[in-house]
């Protein structure tokens, strides 16, 4: 038997013993608790989709939800293409959910497909769901899952009225409280290489001007400064200022001028040639420049404009090729507006449109802008305001086309905004109009205006934009806010017939870099975006803030590789040769009979993509050449093909290897 005191220190022991054994069990209780989590309760600001935000507990506009005529209280609301990555922390039993197109879509709109992924593998695909279907079931397992991606998607028919319902969407069995994401994280890699010291001269390679209209041309060219410029064959009435590599000048007779260009300077130089066509076209390659209006919107004056064309100059855009400063809306007075510095009278005594207080004097601006070697752009609304709200040229369009020219600009955004409340219906003949009228009065100025149609794709404006003078033309809607809507490049498939030189189809501005924040757009997705542009022959106007430039958005929007496959003078658009699931084939045809080809995965998980010398037409050896590394990858006989990660792009020019 124990002593008394034996067992008062085993009875010491047994206490920690047995606390530790409680302890254990409470611990054992806690960590095997779970909970089922609504999706709808867990923070979404992180979500992307390509237009408006997810809703809670309603549908993406903001109604209740409903599909197929069953009421929902609870779920996420969203628009295609949406995704909503969530990682799942201490793990996730099942994810259980109704999905559906929203019955607050007009019949016969909204085509989407759901899909629900897990680390990587589709746990579940939806067939095409369209307005009034019967919401159908999820219920999947998530056991071992890490990271979820909720996806829905359009059904390759374009977004518009995907309005996608995840209803009473819940994590069943949540070990810790799931967090939403951006998505996986990609690192900013430059591939572009950085100019040589040695002179390179870029840009475009053939030049449309009007006979006896002033010539405004600007060798651009990479390489150490100083640097001279000379040019044999220049057309009679041409000069060439030998300092800053400007044409300048008028020429009166038709004709196309072949003119040696050549740079140089301390360390080499380079020749080229261009092409000078004197005739009745012009914009015989896309635009390239700046558009102020993702930048300040309605908040623009002349300081910050005459702030962008220094910052194309000194951040070494203008020797790539770009050389458009535009103005957008705003720049007018505003009728009825009680500030005083963009309120008051819009004309003066004779009509003539009158600048508000943010631009005292139109033609010292554009005269600055021209000083830097490059051009100036103007806005304007056929209605009678625009769509902030400001004069419109409704009834005093031919004062504002010669005030134009008079005050020197070379572009206009002819934005229909407000005329469709003074129409007489929403025919083609009416979509028409307006821009017949302003493109007559632009031709008839004694100087080149780019003329820019942007009325957002209606009445299938690529049809007709030429006839009515238009040099290029929107082909959709605004890319707006969201640039996740750059996808809408990839709906020009099947335009490319309406595309070439002096007219172009444009889907909108180029909106990476800095717009008010930092774009959106994963690294991957802005390779994407330029890449798409540049094959699609579009104007490659840039819309971020040009004070706020980056290395790695400049790296982006100065490849000379890149842009000479938008530049090319043969003028084509590419269009899509294959796809094969999530992955697509993009291919155009250039001048010297080489073809341009882009590799897109649109998928969210990495995926090999693929060219066959078949997608292209052509057999035999072949020498691919990486665009964006600016490097020879090798000869292939039948196909290349490469991995690519989520939403990443490739962009090869492809060459007859016996050339």
């Amino acid at each position: 038997m124990d002593s008394p005191g034996k067992e008062r220190e085993l009875g010491v022991r047994k206490k920690p013993i047995c606390l530790f054994i409680a302890l254990l069990a409470v611990l054992s209780g806690a960590a095997s608790a779970s909970e089922d989590i609504s999706v709808s309760s867990i923070d979404l600001s992180k979500v992307r989709q390509d237009w408006g935000s997810p809703q809670i507990d309603k549908a993406v506009t903001g109604v209740p939800m409903s599909i197929g005529g069953r009421k929902f209280d609870h779920g996420v609301g969203t628009h295609a293409t949406s995704r909503i990555w969530i990682d799942l922390k201490g793990g996730v039993e099942r994810f259980v959910s109704w999905v559906g197109v929203d019955d607050n879509v007009r019949q016969g709109r909204g085509t989407v497909v759901f899909k629900v992924i897990g680390d990587g593998k589709t746990l579940y695909a939806s067939p095409v769901m369209r307005r009034g279907d019967a919401p159908r079931p999820i219920d999947v397992s998530l056991r071992g899952v890490k990271t979820l991606l909720l996806l829905a998607s359009d059904a390759e028919n374009g977004i518009d009225s995907d309005h996608a319902d995840w209803a009473d969407a819940r994590l069943i069995g949540a070990k810790s409280r799931p967090v939403v994401t951006a998505g996986p994280d990609e690192e900013a890699v430059i591939l572009t290489p950085k100019p040589s010291p040695k002179p390179r001269i870029n840009g475009a390679r053939v030049f449309g001007v009007r006979p006896g209209h002033p010539v405004l041309y600007t060798v651009a060219a990479t390489g150490d400064r100083p640097m001279t410029f000379s040019a044999k064959g220049l057309p009679e009435g041409c000069a060439l200022d030998a300092q800053t590599g400007r044409i300048s000048g008028s020429i009166a007779r038709r004709g196309t001028y072949t003119v040696t260009l050549t740079a140089k300077n301390a360390v080499g130089a380079a020749t080229r040639d261009l092409r000078i066509v004197v005739g009745d076209q012009i914009a015989l390659t896309p635009p390239m420049g700046w558009n102020d209006w993702y930048t300040f919107t309605r908040s623009v004056t002349d300081k910050d404009v005459r702030a962008a064309a220094d910052a194309m100059v000194a951040s070494g855009m203008a020797d790539h090729g770009y050389s458009y400063v535009n103005i957008d809306d705003c720049w007018m007075v505003k009728p009825g507006s009680d500030d005083p510095d963009v309120g008051g009278r819009p004309r003066d005594a004779e009509g003539n449109i009158l600048p508000n207080k943010h631009f005292p004097d139109m033609r010292a601006l554009t005269d600055y802008i021209h000083s830097k070697g490059l051009k100036a752009g103007i806005y304007i609304s056929p209605g009678p305001v625009t769509c902030a709200g400001y004069e419109g040229s409704y009834g005093h369009e031919a004062q504002d086309a010669k005030r134009f020219a008079d005050w020197g600009f070379d572009f206009l955004k002819y934005d229909l905004c407000s005329y469709r409340g003074v129409w007489k219906g929403d025919t083609p003949e009416e979509q028409k109009r307006p821009y017949t009228l302003m493109g007559y009065l632009i031709n008839r100025q004694e100087r080149d205006i780019v003329f820019n149609l942007c009325q957002y794709g209606n009445a299938k404006v690529w049809e007709w934009g030429e006839q009515v003078g238009g040099h290029c033309w929107r082909t959709a809607g605004d890319i707006g806010a969201n640039p996740a809507r750059y996808i809408a490049g990839f709906e020009e498939n099947g335009l490319e017939k309406w595309a070439g030189p002096g007219h172009w189809n444009d889907p909108d501005y180029i909106n990476i870099g800095f717009l008010g924040s930092p774009t959106v757009l994963t690294p991957n997705e802005q390779y994407t975006y330029v890449t798409l542009w540049s094959l699609l022959a579009a104007p490659m106007i840039f819309s971020g803030d040009m004070t706020k430039l980056d290395d790695f958005t400049l790296s982006l929007l100065t490849n000379d590789e890149v842009i000479e496959v938008n530049q090319d003078p043969l003028g084509k658009q590419a269009h899509r040769v294959a796809k094969r699931g999530d992955t697509e084939v993009w291919a155009k045809d250039m001048e010297d009979g080489s073809k341009a080809v882009g590799l897109f995965n649109r998928g969210e998980m990495q995926r090999r993509v693929t060219v066959k010398w078949s997608d292209l037409g052509i057999t035999g050896m072949q020498r691919v050449r990486d665009l964006w590394r600016q490097r020879d990858i090798g000869a292939f006989t039948n196909s290349y093909g490469t991995q690519l990660p989520r939403h990443g792009a490739a962009m090869l020019r492809i060459w007859d290897a016996k050339q």
